[in-house]
């Protein structure tokens, strides 16, 4: 697992400058999208490179992390509706390329089980965008997730739905009880997870995944097993690293061919 400590624009960069190089590498690459606020300035990178250096995303495809169980196909916090504003309708996605868990699915089982013979049928993920919860949740895998779960619905943890109320004008009872997630071992498929974090009140969960036991009560600590993790955090949100100052020599020391 490779920790880099820096101020939130440039971990966006350093997340984009992968995409990039992925998508010049293999223009028909398939990667992972995630929500909430971590990714937002890596997406704005992305359509920045897009509009005023023409990287192109016409050959790649997307899948999306986790979508919320009941929302109208309307609904502005539908994930698949907010990944169409953040990045999709941005740059040259082709119609049809983001695929997300089916929310309003009347076999909701089902859903997940096509959902996962999608993934695979592509080829897998070869990069996916990861935020984490301030209890440690990766996608919406609350804690007490098994750590080979594979895409299936969720009750949410009152702490996530308070914490995603601000999505819903504050209130907390207009955010779903349920969602359809990846599950760790799915999500554990793709070939190089980028995890993005910012400030204090990620601390304790950032601390957790880089430094602590791999348990499911922290269930993102499950990315210390992957063979290629890359963990971007802000000073605050690396104020409890332990080995913070090893972190930034070694990044520091690292080649620069090496990218992450």
């Amino acid at each position: 697992m490779e920790v880099v400590i820096a101020p939130a624009q440039e971990l966006a960069v350093l997340a984009a400058d992968a995409i990039e190089a992925l998508l010049r590498r293999r223009p028909d690459a398939v990667l992972g999208l995630a929500t909430g606020s971590s990714p937002l300035k890596v997406y704005d990178e992305l359509a920045r490179r897009h509009a005023d250096e023409g990287l192109s995303f016409a050959g790649a495809r997307a899948f999306m992390l986790d979508e919320y169980v009941g929302l109208a196909a309307d609904h502005p916090e539908r994930y698949r509706n907010v990944i169409d504003v953040e990045i999709a309708s941005r740059v040259d996605l082709e119609p049809g390329a983001v695929r997300g868990p089916d929310g309003l699915a009347d076999d909701l089982p089902a859903a997940c089980a096509a959902y996962e013979t999608a993934i695979s049928d592509a080829g897998g993920v070869d990069l996916q965008i990861l935020g984490i919860g301030t209890d440690g949740h990766i996608a919406f895998n609350e804690p007490g997730s098994s750590l080979a779960s594979r895409t299936r619905i969720k009750t949410l943890t009152q702490q996530t739905r308070e914490d995603n109320a601000r999505f819903f004008d504050g209130e907390v009872d207009q955010v779903p009880t349920h969602c359809l997630t990846q599950g760790l071992g799915t999500i554990m498929e793709a070939r190089h997870l980028v995890l993005l974090a910012t400030g204090a009140q990620k601390a304790e969960a950032v601390h957790q995944l880089v430094e602590g036991p791999v348990s499911a009560m922290w269930p993102a600590t499950v990315m210390q097993m992957h063979p290629h993790a890359t963990v971007l955090v802000d000073e605050a949100a690396a104020s409890r690293l332990q080995l913070a100052n090893y972190y930034r020599q070694t990044y520091a020391a690292k080649p620069a061919w090496q990218g992450l």
